[in-house]
Parts: C-alpha cells; sequence; structure tokens
C-alpha cells in the first residue's frame, strides 16, 4: 500500500505546485490541465474541484464550469455556482441559488455583493440601492469607489421615477460623473447633463491616456459617453450634432452591443420616414440577439415600438400588424400604443369603420383609456368625412366637453355643418358650466372673449354680456372689453350700459392738446405726394426789420403767341387733340416689306413662317385644357451631360 501511495501523492503535489505556479502567472489554461492531472489520479479531491472551477472561470468557460459543477453535485460552491449563473443571464435562477442555499443567515461579503448586482440585473432597483448603502456602510477596502459607482447608477435608473429620492454620490471619477449626467438626464435637465458629460470625456481621455491605454480602447470607453452626449443634444433639438456623433460611433465598430443598439435606434428615430433603407439596417442592428442581454426592459420596448413604426412608416400593412400584436403581448403597457399603430394602418388602408370598432372594442375594456381612445375614432371619423359622428363623439365626453380645447373643436364642427345654432347654444352651456362650477383651468380669456364676440355677432346680446364680465374679471383694466360691455348692454339695459359706461375713461385723457395740435398741423387731407412737397419746401424769413411791410404787387403777364400767329384766322379747333384722333390723319402703309414678313429665325424657308408666327394663334394658356406635365430626370446618381460639348461662337455677319 505504502508503495502505491507515495508515487501518487507525488504526482499530486507535483500537479499542485504547477497549478500554483500557472495560477500566479495567470496561465489558467496550464494550470486546468495540471489540475486535471490531479483528477486522474483522485477524482474526487474536493480541492482540485475547486481549482478546475476557478480556473475556468477565470478563462471566462462559464458553461463548461457550471455542467462541471452539476455532474459533481458541487453542493458546497455556492458563490461559484451562482456566478456561473449571473454570466450565463440566469439572474432569477442565481437569485434562487443564492437565497436556497443561505436561508435566513446571513451573507458572507462575496455573495453579498453577488446577490446585489443581481438585483441590479433583474431591475429591482429599490432592494439594490438598500443593499449598496449597507454594504457601503458596512465595508472598507479599495473597492469603495466602485461601489459608490454601482450606487449612483442604482440611483441613474431609479431617477426615472420623479417622486423617488435619489442619494448624493461624489463626482471624483469619470464614471460617477457620467452616471450623475444620467440622472439629470432622466429627470429632463438635458443642459446639466450635457455639461457633465462633456467633463466625464473630458477625465476619461486624460485617465486612460495615463494608465496607457491604446486609441482604440479610449475610443471604446469614451463612446459609451459620447453616445449618452449625443442622446442629450438630441432631446435638446440639436439633431445635426447628435447625429454625426452616433455615425462616428457606429463607424468605430464598438464591441458594446448595447452601444451599438442605443444608437442605432437613436439614429432610426432622427430618420423618422426619411433614409428608410439606413433605418431598417440599423432597427436590424438593435433588436441583434447579442443586445437582448445587455439592455434594460425598457430599452427592449422603446426599439420594439420604434420596429413598429418603421413598419408604418414602410405602409408593409401586414408586418405592422404582426409587429404591433407581438408588441401588445411582449409589453402589456404600450398595449394602447400598439393599437394606435395598427389603427392608423387601418386608416391608411381605407378600413376606417375596423378600426373605429377596435379602438371601441378597447375602450370599453379599459375605462383608464377611455378618453384617449375617443380622440383617436374622432379623427378617423374627420379622415372619412363624417362630422356629425365626430360632433356625438366629442358630446360624449361628458363634461370634459367644457374644456378650451375641445369647446373650440365642437364650434369649428359646428360651424362647418353650417350649425351656427348649436354652436351658440355650446358657447352659452360653457360660460354658465364655468360661472356655476367656478372651476380653474389655466387661462380662460381666449375662451371668454371668443364666445361674447360670437355672441354679439349673432345678436346674443344677454350671453355676450355674461362672458364679457368673466373676462373682465380676468383683465380688470382691459378698456376694450369695457367698451365691448357697453355696446353688449346697451341692447338690452341701458341704465347698467350708462352705469359701466362711468367706468371708461374721460376723452381729455385720452387725447392731449400736443397731439391735437400735430393731428390739425398734418397736411392729412392734402395727397400724399403734395404733402411731401409741402412738407419740404422751407419759407425762410426776410431780412427786412420787423416794421417794414411789404405790399404785394399781382402782375398779369401776356401770354405769348406763335411766331405765324394770324389773329383774323380762327385757331383749329383740333389742335389739343392726339393726331391719330384727328380728323385728317391718314394711316400710313407698310410699303412692300410689310406684306410678306417672315417671322422665324435667321435662314428658315418662308413656308414654315406660320408656324412659328404666333400673332395668328389662339391663346392657349388660358383656354387650352392641356394641363403641364412636369418631367422627370433621367433616374441615377448623375444628370445627363450634354453630347455636343461647347457651344461655338457665331460668326458676324458681312
Amino acid at each position: 500500500m505504502s508503495k502505491d501511495a507515495n508515487p501518487k501523492e507525488a504526482v499530486i503535489k507535483a500537479a499542485y505546485a504547477d497549478v500554483h505556479k500557472f495560477g500566479n502567472n495567470r496561465e489558467f489554461d496550464k494550470a486546468v490541465k495540471a489540475v486535471n492531472r490531479i483528477l486522474g489520479v483522485a477524482p474526487d479531491d474536493p480541492t482540485a474541484l475547486h481549482c478546475k472551477v476557478v480556473c475556468l472561470l477565470q478563462l471566462s468557460k462559464f458553461e463548461e464550469a457550471y455542467k462541471f459543477i452539476e455532474k459533481n453535485r458541487l453542493s458546497a460552491l455556492v458563490f461559484e455556482k451562482s456566478y456561473c449563473e449571473y454570466r450565463l443571464n440566469k439572474q432569477a435562477q442565481a437569485l434562487k441559488t443564492i437565497d436556497d442555499a443561505t436561508g435566513a443567515q446571513p451573507l458572507p461579503p462575496n455573495l453579498k455583493e453577488l446577490r446585489t448586482q443581481i438585483l441590479y440585473r433583474l431591475e429591482r432597483y429599490d432592494e439594490c440601492l438598500e443593499s449598496y448603502k449597507d454594504i457601503i456602510k458596512n465595508t472598507s477596502d479599495e473597492y469603495e469607489d466602485e461601489r459608490r459607482t454601482n450606487l449612483s447608477a442604482v440611483g441613474a435608473n431609479l431617477a426615472l421615477d420623479n417622486s423617488k429620492d435619489i442619494p448624493e454620490v461624489p463626482e471624483d471619477t469619470y464614471e460617477q460623473y457620467f452616471n450623475s449626467a444620467c440622472i439629470h438626464s432622466n429627470r429632463q435637465k438635458f443642459a446639466d447633463a450635457e455639461r457633465k458629460l462633456r467633463t466625464s470625456e473630458k477625465l476619461c481621455r486624460e485617465f486612460l491616456e495615463e494608465e496607457g491605454a491604446s486609441e482604440e480602447e479610449i475610443l471604446e470607453e469614451v463612446d459609451v459617453i459620447r453616445v449618452q452626449l449625443a442622446y442629450c443634444l438630441q432631446l435638446q433639438g440639436k439633431i445635426k450634432e447628435a447625429s454625426t456623433i452616433y455615425a462616428e460611433c457606429l463607424r468605430h465598430k464598438p464591441k458594446d452591443a448595447a452601444l451599438v443598439a442605443v444608437a442605432s435606434n437613436n439614429s432610426v428615430v432622427i430618420n423618422k420616414d426619411q433614409n428608410v433603407f439606413d433605418s431598417k439596417k440599423k432597427i436590424r442592428a438593435a433588436m441583434a440577439e447579442a443586445c437582448d442581454a445587455k439592455l434594460t426592459s425598457r430599452q427592449k420596448q422603446v426599439i420594439a415600438l420604434n420596429n413598429c413604426l418603421l413598419a408604418l412608416y414602410t405602409n408593409a400593412s401586414d408586418q405592422v400588424h404582426q409587429l404591433s400584436q407581438k408588441l401588445a403581448q411582449t409589453y402589456p403597457n404600450v398595449e394602447f400604443e400598439a393599437l394606435l399603430i395598427r389603427c392608423t394602418q387601418l386608416g391608411k388602408d381605407k378600413k376606417h369603420k375596423e378600426a373605429i370598432e377596435q379602438l371601441q372594442k378597447f375602450a370599453a375594456a379599459h375605462p383608464s383609456h377611455q378618453f384617449v381612445s375617443k380622440f383617436a375614432i374622432i379623427q378617423l371619423q374627420l379622415l372619412q368625412g363624417n362630422r356629425r359622428d365626430a360632433i356625438e363623439t366629442l358630446l360624449s365626453l361628458g363634461e370634459a366637453k367644457y374644456k378650451p380645447g375641445i369647446v373650440s373643436a365642437l364650434v369649428s364642427l359646428y360651424l362647418g355643418t353650417d350649425n351656427k345654432t348649436a354652436a351658440s347654444a355650446l358657447l352659452k352651456s360653457a360660460v354658465d358650466w364655468y360661472k356655476k362650477n367656478n372651476v380653474s383651468s389655466g387661462d380662460l380669456s381666449d375662451m371668454w372673449r371668443q364666445a361674447a364676440e360670437f355672441h354679439l355677432r349673432g345678436g346674443a346680446s344677454e350671453t355676450a354680456a355674461s362672458s364679457l364680465e368673466e373676462l373682465l374679471k380676468l383683465n380688470p383694466n382691459d378698456m376694450k372689453v369695457l367698451a365691448q360691455l357697453v355696446i353688449a348692454y346697451a341692447q338690452f339695459n341701458p341704465k347698467r350700459a350708462l352705469e359701466i359706461s362711468r367706468k371708461l375713461p374721460k376723452l381729455e385723457t385720452l387725447t392731449t392738446a400736443s397731439e391735437i395740435d400735430a393731428l390739425e398741423a398734418a397736411n392729412w387731407v392734402m395727397s400724399a405726394k403734395a404733402a411731401k412737397k409741402s412738407a419740404n419746401s422751407k419759407i425762410e424769413p426776410s431780412p427786412t426789420t420787423p416794421g417794414d411791410k411789404k405790399k404785394s404787387h399781382n402782375r398779369k403777364r401776356k401770354g405769348k403767341l406763335p411766331k405765324n400767329y394770324n389773329a383774323e384766322v380762327a385757331p383749329d379747333s383740333e389742335r389739343w387733340l392726339p393726331k391719330y384722333e384727328r380728323t385728317g390723319f391718314r394711316k400710313k402703309r407698310g410699303g412692300a416689306r410689310g406684306k410678306d414678313i417672315i417671322k422665324g429665325s435667321q435662314g428658315m424657308a418662308s413656308g414654315a413662317a406660320d408656324q412659328y408666327d404666333m400673332s395668328n394663334r389662339v391663346n392657349i394658356t388660358k383656354n387650352s385644357p392641356v394641363t403641364p406635365v412636369f418631367q422627370e430626370t433621367t433616374p441615377g446618381p448623375r444628370q445627363q451631360h450634354r453630347k455636343g460639348g461647347h457651344k461655338k461662337k457665331k460668326g458676324g455677319r458681312f
């Protein structure tokens, strides 16, 4: 026995020495071979089994490591097994493995951190936040900055809900600046987020250059920040700058699948219904299988919704129906948006009735969406040209029909159907409803003003006065409203009109003496030309003394007569008429050349003259039934060039 045992122990001892050596040198593939030598001699050696699992994890062979643990029933390796499940995107199973193994007992530090990270992947951010707070409070080591960075990442996801408080994290590293920017962008503070992202980009580049990273590695890290920056610019309306950044980042062909998905999706949003082929290519990249594990459920939902919209833009009817149904099944919280996309496509296909039925069915099953559904129905009814049904749908909104926008829409529809009586009654009932309920709905001054003017035109002075009274409460110093109120009361209550008219400013306060003098001095009776001439002419005082007075002499000058004037002969009575209107006028004949004028280009035969003589043609611009047709250019990337080259100069005539 001893003879057999000694060589066996020697093999194991030598193999363990190799495992230790290769492990220190991080040559884990060689370490696995050394462990296999041990397991060949001692297949149940727990240390060797553990060493092999660790080596496989270091080689990122998570599937092989997980199968090895299951095969050998290594129940003690809870951390390694749950870590394999975590890396294989089996988050729920990994959490169950930890909870089943530990039960109610406190977790060791490594399992506690792994469990917290699993909670983050499962998007249970509230539990994750509390867990990180506890770890940071009870742990002190060199990984403190990483934990604070993870804490700020959890805060960035919680920032989507404005009601939740986000813990403040110091901004010492570029990752913390990045997460802080994400918090601001999720709270719609895009300008602040942009400023922090630019700082993060600068710090990232400086840090990686100090670490000696290559330009490729720097770009890989910086592109993550720049895509988030482009998102903030896009939502601030800086579309061109954002589009350029997305294109640059995608040109670098990043390894991060989530980065590719986000940049591609946002580029599709910028394209909208333009550049459809590019959008199709990018939406496929965003929906690739490699991106699925890297994206949050919210990001995947947005990409799926955009895919449906892209199909709608391309008018792919069958695809729209398939994708929208799949979207509603996968993400029930956007079921209504999926229905709207499907009904929009039905509207394009002229199937308005079917679309309206689907919306009515959805509204009946989901009372919370009833209000919005009815507006979609109204849109489809108007596309049909069915105004009366649209009016009935708006009236079915109950008291919501008295909202200013809905009142305006109803009045427009009533006037479109030439039903002024109903429009007047609606405005009157709206005025009465607001007075009775004393409801404050923002600035209602426009509605009161429109109602008053409508009723004044229609002769309903009492209703107009009621609207003007409400408007005057909102703007007590508006003299125009006060004047309109006086006019309205004058129609049915002169006493009240007189009483209110006293509040109008007096005539003397409206104009000053200087304004009256300026008005009288103005040459408003004269023509504009005469007034300008009068204004430009200056009357300069005479250099005489103030006491002198000059007598004005009106001299009459004799008119000048022609040299050949004969007083005995009566003047020609037609002398003031133009020559062609006088009795003796004779029109000149054109002569020989006027008869056979050849019209057309030089050198043309006389027989073709009539072809180009437009003076004998009928005016075709007004009476011709032929409509102009636009000519399409030759398809292709270039315009067709002339074959004749440049024109030669024509020689002069000799």
